[in-house]
């Protein structure tokens, strides 16, 4: 049983303040000296890299919808071993969840889940004795869900503080913190949310100290550490990528793995967090046997992973298994790097804004070469999103890797939501047949959509075909989460073996 002290974020939407509060928590909480584990739930890259600059552990996901609620558990006590508090942001509203899945994916599903109490940020810019019916409905809805305390953001005045908490007095949920207007702690957005933290360093650390600031100032911290070791106890085992790529776990692992994931991220010049994860250690095997996740004596394989601002977008468990599955994980910079790392067996290129430094990319004439004859040789590549745009001839008229033959650009239309699809033929990734669910999140388009031989039959919500396989390449458009199939590492790797 594990019972790590643990808060859940939510609001009644978004723009609430979630994660002003959540990453300030994670901030003030790590500066008092508590080791502090960041999670958000959902797909979301953005707000984890802010999460990794407040609590200086790498930011993980909690999606219900892309593991399936049976890796919320396990997924979570991986990230939180030996912490002495987790904070978990939520996403959209508390009960939003994926669409015509009714509470799947929810804030308030992951929180059931975890047995956590949460913490209600209410936006009170527009309101004052209404909050009290606000407060009561959300507190109310589910009586599986423990709405500890409310966290009022944006208040304006004193006189309008004294407001809200005369009419909080009789909803029954305690005011835990009360938070002004502050434009310090605004961070800037663009076409797909926030600007990640690699494209911003030193505003980032700026803005996530400021955050801190006005948390550790305005809210009770030991209340709310108080809740937090309220939650209840787990009894789910601690998810382990090798382990679960150990044989007798994986029955099937070449009937059901699935695709493409991203690279690097949060900050700077230091190594990116996310190849120096603070979970369990690899095991070190005795003198003369294999490393974990092989099954004989082979050396390990290079996987350069693209990283830096362009390409930020990743989730910390795909690295986790590449190198529990026998492969050694490079990070590069695309924008920087004029050649793959020597020895480069496979590549991945997940996702990020190669729209916003198209031009650098282009630049890059040596390394889109490199990248173009890689693909040639027949090597294992999983571009995914962002990469499947650098893999295109162009982008928004501009050279890219030439890879696919295919163009892309940028589009009015975002692109958004869950998505459930099956593998058309075989990759270097899945079988064909290979069923999984995916998110999708774009402003771009590529043309063709799909190629002679596409990744995925996309079943809802519209049935298409998309993305390209041609020899070891897979592109596509759509993120998956490789632990809910963690079978794809050890395919992936394999084939950088024998390409």
């Amino acid at each position: 049983m594990s019972s790590v002290p643990r808060l859940v974020i939510a609001a009644p939407s978004s723009g609430s303040g979630k994660t002003t509060v959540a990453t300030g928590l994670m901030a003030a909480f790590a500066a008092r000296g508590l080791d502090v584990s960041p999670h958000k739930v959902g797909p979301d890259y953005i707000d984890p890299g802010y999460h990794t600059l407040a609590s200086g552990r790498v930011g993980r996901n909690l999606d219900a919808y892309l593991c399936g609620p049976e890796l919320v558990g396990p997924l979570f006590l991986h990230g939180s071993r030996g912490c002495d508090i987790a904070v978990v942001e939520g996403v959209m509203g508390l009960y939003d969840g994926a669409a015509g899945e009714g509470e799947l994916a929810s804030t308030a599903h992951v929180a059931k889940l975890l047995r956590a109490p949460v913490v209600l940020v209410v936006d009170a810019s527009s309101q004052s004795r209404s909050v009290s019916a606000l407060v009561h409905g959300f507190a109310s809805w589910d009586p599986q869900v423990r709405v500890g305390g409310v966290i009022l953001n944006k208040v304006a005045s004193d006189r309008h503080e004294e407001l809200l908490r005369d009419a909080l007095d009789s909803a029954g949920v305690p005011v835990l913190g009360v938070l002004r207007r502050a434009a310090r702690v605004d961070t800037p957005s663009r076409h797909l949310g926030l600007v990640p933290v690699a494209e911003r360093h030193a505003a980032a650390v700026e803005a996530v100290a400021a955050m801190g600031a006005q948390v550790e100032a305005g809210c009770d911290l030991e209340g709310l550490l108080g809740l937090a070791r309220s939650a209840g106890a787990l009894s789910c085992a601690a998810w382990d990528a090798a382990e679960v790529l150990a044989p007798a776990a994986e029955p099937l692992m070449d009937a059901a793995p699935p695709p493409p994931l991203p690279a690097p991220t949060p900050g700077a010049a230091p190594p990116d967090p996310r190849f120096r994860p603070e979970g369990p250690r690899p095991r070190t095997p005795p003198e003369g046997a294999p490393p974990d996740g092989l099954k004989d004596a082979k050396r390990r394989v290079r996987v350069a992973v693209a990283g830096g601002p362009a390409f930020t977008f990743s989730y910390a468990e795909h690295a986790e298994l590449l190198t529990a599955a026998g492969a050694e994980v490079v990070a590069f910079d695309p924008l920087r790097d004029e050649q793959l790392p020597d020895g480069t067996a496979g590549l991945v290129i997940g996702g990020g804004f190669p729209e916003v430094y198209a031009a650098e990319l282009s630049a890059n004439e040596p390394l889109r070469k490199a990248v173009a004859a890689l693909a040639r040789s027949g090597a294992p590549v999983a571009a995914e999103c962002a990469g499947l745009l650098y893999l295109c001839r162009e982008l928004d008229g501009l050279t890219m890797c030439g890879v696919l033959d295919a163009s892309a650009r940028m589009s009015e239309r975002l692109t958004l939501g869950y998505r459930d699809a099956v593998a058309v033929g075989d990759s270097s990734l899945a079988v064909a047949g290979t069923r999984l669910r995916a998110h999708e999140f774009h402003r771009t388009v590529v043309e063709p959509g799909s190629g002679a031989a596409p990744a995925w039959g996309v079943r809802s919500p519209r049935r298409r075909v998309e993305g390209f396989v041609q020899q070891g390449v897979h592109a596509s458009y759509l993120h998956t989460h490789w632990a809910a199939e963690p079978g794809v590492a050890r395919r992936f790797v394999e084939r950088c073996r024998t390409s």
